[in-house]
């Protein structure tokens, strides 16, 4: 059974949550104080976060800060802020899905389903398979697609999920120009609730942890007016 945490202070809605979910099939644990849910997050083996923003001790964006390089799973925010500045910030920091309250608990479920399930595919979890990963290379990067491992001169680097769907993407197809549409397209698909400008936040992230000079990129080149291509 996958465990979900919720870190939500509004026990009306964390309840509503719990409620939803367990009777989905899963596991629920709920932390309402901001100050004890990395400690939780990291502790726990959980498949999915539910993140809301505004949190006694400490906010949603610094907890995502916190967690998203040591947790490879999903994290889900749930807020009330619908700005488009507060979206962009928590995705910036990792944030896989980004969801406004008041919402639907059957839409929330499903969404979560969602996100396990492109998690699962894109790491190979819950397969018996002895098969090595197909690395792809590029310049001193190594991208296993299976494993969902990224090397970059011998070292591990950590990438959250979209960020490695979107530089798998890319290095799949090198040498292509993608527009951003077409990118927000083929990894968040036409259910998300988001606009391109997401794709932005994204290559910036990539770029920050695989590029020599990010203000100057070599491997993900922007292409201006049309979009990202992958220099191989």
């Amino acid at each position: 059974m996958k465990k979900i945490l919720i870190i939500e202070d509004d026990k009306e809605i964390s309840m509503l949550e719990r409620d939803y979910l367990e009777i989905s099939g899963f596991e629920v644990d709920i932390i309402s104080d901001g100050s004890k849910a990395a400690a939780a997050a990291l502790n726990g083996d959980y498949a999915l976060i539910l993140l809301d923003l505004m949190l006694p001790g400490v906010n949603g964006y610094d907890i995502c800060r916190e967690i998203r390089d040591q947790v490879e799973i999903p994290i889900l925010m749930v807020t009330a802020r619908l700005e488009s500045v507060d979206k962009i910030r928590g995705l910036g920091l990792g944030a896989d899905d980004y969801i406004a309250k008041p919402f639907d608990p059957a839409e929330l479920v499903a969404r979560i389903k969602s996100h396990l399930k492109r998690y699962e595919r894109l790491t190979g979890a819950g397969k018996d398979s002895q098969e090595a990963d197909a690395a792809i290379l590029v310049e001193e990067l190594k991208i296993l697609p299976r494993s969902w491992k990224v090397y970059k001169s011998g070292e591990e680097v950590r990438f959250p999920n979209r960020e490695f769907e979107l530089l798998k993407y890319l290095a799949t197809y090198p040498n292509i120009v993608f527009s951003k549409d077409q990118l927000f397209e083929r990894i968040w698909g036409y259910e998300y609730v988001g606009d391109s400008a997401t794709v932005t936040v994204h290559i910036n992230r990539i770029r920050e942890k695989i590029e020599e000079d990010p203000a100057n990129p070599k491997i993900i080149e922007t292409v201006w007016g049309a979009g990202y291509r992958l220099n191989k």
